[in-house]
């Protein structure tokens, strides 16, 4: 039989679900052997011996090209949740969303400017 309080109800799923992550983290850390050492501690990439630095610069059109990814990706999720409550959001729901795919369509048109979608 269930609490006949939902946030009971949640407040239960919460603690179990922490626990479900814990306590596995807990039992690792107690039962896992301890001996480190100098072959232990260096890096592991798919058995192939490391060549080199590993601290390389990486150019900023990576980074760019990903934040824009990011930017039209929450997009999306910010547009699913509108088109299902659509009738109910009204004129109000719409001229809000013409307002925030105005802002999408400014930051697209920053990002061809600066050159952020180009790939060489």
């Amino acid at each position: 039989m269930l609490p006949a309080d939902p946030r009971a109800v949640i407040a239960i799923a919460a603690v179990l679900a922490v626990l479900a992550m814990a306590v596995p983290l807990v039992f690792a850390k107690l039962v896992s052997p301890r001996n480190p050492g100098r072959e232990k501690q260096r890096p592991y990439e798919c058995g192939v011996v490391e060549a080199g630095d590993s601290w390389k610069q990486v150019r900023i059109q990576y980074y760019m090209y990903a934040l824009v990814f990011l930017v039209f990706d929450v997009e999306v999720l910010f547009l699913y949740p509108w088109a299902v409550a659509f009738k109910e959001a009204g004129l109000i729901g719409l001229a809000e969303m013409f307002v925030f795919i105005g802002l999408l369509v400014v930051a697209w048109a920053y990002a061809l400017k600066h050159r952020a979608l180009e790939w060489e």
